[in-house]
């Protein structure tokens, strides 16, 4: 479940980006709606932290040892 949420929140990520870029390419200089796709980007990604974090905290995910090899 913690998984399926974080790649849920990944794609949401990316459809803001791809958004906020043709609004970006098509609007003639205009920000009505490039400001909001990068709200919604930024405000998707600090949840995207959170989660992660809490994640983390809580064990649901472990991180991985480097030096083990």
């Amino acid at each position: 479940m913690f998984k399926l949420l974080v790649l849920v929140l990944l794609a949401a990520i990316l459809v803001c980006l791809f958004s906020g870029l043709f609004f970006l390419s098509r609007g003639k200089g205009n920000s009505r709606y490039l400001l909001p796709a990068l709200t919604v980007r930024i405000t998707l990604s600090v949840l995207l932290f959170l989660l992660l974090l809490i994640g983390w905290l809580s064990g649901a995910i472990q991180p991985h040892d480097l030096t083990s090899r």
